[in-house]
């Protein structure tokens, strides 16, 4: 008879539990959201599909991490930086009440005709360059309220 120790046994990690499963969710879920705009029910199934995991593991994810959305977001994610550097400068709270005012949106709102999403966040990294916006994936720097006019005019009209 064999008797088994349970240094002997190895038990094969879950999917869930599985580190390289956990990477790939991060990156599978960066793509979806890239493809979708945010990550909807149906792209999170899709994620779940293909990475052997429940929907609900996903979402809880998902939902952990600031940089996914699992609303749907306006063409334009507009992010004003709230950092030290940039409250310090004068930037944060008069930046974004200008943005408010112009859009007629309140942080974590995005306008009726789903061109605008506006957030606040925590730091955009480009400290030295205060006060920042990020417009999706382009960082705006050395902001004013002349600058960001110009720069919402430019959205508006590509939209």
């Amino acid at each position: 008879m064999v008797t088994l120790q349970p240094s002997t046994i190895r038990r094969q990690p879950t999917p869930a539990r599985n580190p390289k499963t956990r990477a790939m969710l991060l990156a599978a879920l960066y793509v979806a959201q890239e493809q979708y705009g945010w990550l909807s029910p149906e792209a999170i199934q899709r994620v779940a599909d293909r990475l052997h995991l429940t929907p609900g593991q996903v979402k809880s994810t998902a939902s952990f991490y600031t940089m996914f959305k699992v609303e749907p977001q306006g063409r334009y994610r507009l992010q004003v930086c709230e950092g030290l550097s940039c409250y310090l400068v004068g930037g944060a709270e008069p930046i974004l009440n200008h943005i408010s005012t112009r859009l007629n949106l309140k942080p974590g709102e995005t306008s009726p005709d789903g061109r605008f999403s506006l957030e606040v966040v925590q730091c955009l990294a480009v400290c030295g360059t205060a006060p920042a916006l990020r417009v999706n994936d382009e960082v705006y720097e050395h902001m004013t309220f002349e600058s960001i006019d110009e720069l919402l005019d430019k959205l508006k009209r590509n939209s």
